[in-house]
């Protein structure tokens, strides 16, 4: 496991569909290693602070196996790594295989799994293609939020670490397709909210669906 491409960028303003929006989407990779604080990298923004970033969204990752998918559904052969608006572009952290509250060392730092990528209709305005986010939610390559335990310096190529494992074992994956779910398996929904790296956020919103399905 290791990160292929570290992404930063700051906000931009530009027209979508009549309206001025301000994104933070827009990544480049750089070559140097940077320090990697509570919040997010050196050189790096979000626009919207009231929907991204906060501590339990300081680093967003994806991983670089699900490019080949998008450059054939999307048609583009050149799509480059920081393209989902990723700061950590990963190799060999897939969703499926990646739990809640997963402690890992990059580089010097430390960092724990949260939560899944929600996309937004900025994920649109990258694309320039209205029906992107639904397109990324349905093909479940969301991707996957960290939060900063230590503080420390990354870069390109740095091995990523397995800490330790969430005993739990609740992938990324399962708390997607809760979300998405028509149904409630108040089992499942319980055991995800049992896990104490789940934002607080997540845990209110299924804890309003448990309560809606026992009444």
């Amino acid at each position: 496991m290791r990160l292929v491409s570290l992404n930063v960028g700051l906000p931009r303003t530009l027209e979508w569909h009549g309206q001025t929006v301000s994104t933070g989407i827009f990544k480049s990779p750089v070559s140097e290693r940077l320090p990697l604080r509570s919040l997010n990298l050196d050189g790096d923004r979000q626009a919207d602070l009231t929907v991204h970033g906060g501590p339990d969204k300081a680093v967003y990752a994806y991983p670089a196996e699900h490019y080949p998918f998008w450059r054939e559904r999307l048609g583009r052969a050149d799509l480059p790594y920081a393209s989902f608006g990723e700061n950590f572009t990963v190799e060999g952290l897939l969703e499926p295989e990646v739990f809640l509250g997963d402690v890992f060392r990059v580089g010097s730092a430390e960092l724990v799994v949260t939560q899944p990528r929600l996309p937004c209709y900025k994920l649109g305005v990258r694309f320039d293609r209205s029906d992107m986010t639904r397109m990324f939610l349905d093909s479940r390559r969301s991707g996957f939020y960290l939060r900063v335990l230590r503080e420390g310096e990354v870069g390109a190529g740095d091995a990523i670490e397995v800490v330790e494992h969430d005993p739990r074992q609740v992938p990324v994956t399962e708390v997607t397709e809760l979300y998405v779910a028509r149904t409630v398996d108040p089992a499942r929904l319980e055991r995800v909210m049992a896990v104490p790296a789940l934002p607080a956020s997540w845990r209110d919103w299924f804890a309003e669906r448990l309560a809606a399905a026992l009444t």
